[in-house]
């Protein structure tokens, strides 16, 4: 269970926030779907994921050491490198087509309930986003946010859990936040992060 403590008023700022932001058009609702929804606060029943995509410890075959993590963006799992043939996976939501990527990164920065500054390329796509908003359970980032490298992407929670296992963001990958929380507790910074578009064979 997140405690959000001092945070605890957030909700009803961020709800002022979204009241004095203009409302997007029919067609920009589309276009938004399940990306980016600011200002919306899920409930625990939406925060429970399906079997498959539910934490757990799995069998993993791997030659990266212990502590690594693993992304395959086809199956939509992060996986962290336990060693002894196992990892811990996490479901996980992924860039949509054309914002997938793969490549070997680490973790640069670790933040509590991250603020959100949409980068210009998603304002241009999205010109009805708030250009910052304050961290919270409203926050389209969720409780914790891992910075990868220098880039814009990075690994973090969500107030979208139901997008969990699709493909819909912007190329960051994306955590229920009780999941994010787990995982930002277990690695510190300077883990080696591997991006992979499929499983090694």
């Amino acid at each position: 269970m997140i405690k959000l403590g001092r945070l605890a008023w957030i909700p009803a700022t961020l709800a002022l926030c979204a009241a004095l932001l203009p409302s997007p058009t029919a067609a920009q609702r589309d276009y938004m779907g399940l990306e980016d929804q600011p200002g919306y606060v899920p409930n625990a029943a939406e925060e429970q994921l399906s079997p498959q995509f539910q934490r757990q410890m799995v069998l993993y075959r791997t030659t990266e050491p212990p502590g690594t993590i693993i992304i395959h963006t086809s199956e939509r799992y992060l996986y962290l490198v336990q060693g002894n043939g196992r990892a811990m996976r996490y479901g996980i939501g992924v860039g949509r087509e054309g914002f997938q990527w793969q490549g070997l990164l680490k973790i640069t920065r670790k933040q509590e309930w991250p603020d959100w500054t949409p980068p210009p390329e998603m304002i241009a796509r999205q010109p009805y986003l708030p250009r910052f908003m304050a961290g919270g359970p409203g926050n389209p980032m969720g409780a914790r946010a891992l910075y990868l490298g220098t880039t814009i992407y990075r690994i973090h929670g969500t107030n979208q859990p139901q997008t969990i296992g699709s493909a819909v963001s912007s190329g960051c990958f994306r955590l229920v936040n009780n999941d994010v929380v787990d995982l930002f507790e277990r690695v510190p910074v300077g883990t080696k992060v591997v991006v992979r578009q499929r499983p090694e064979l």
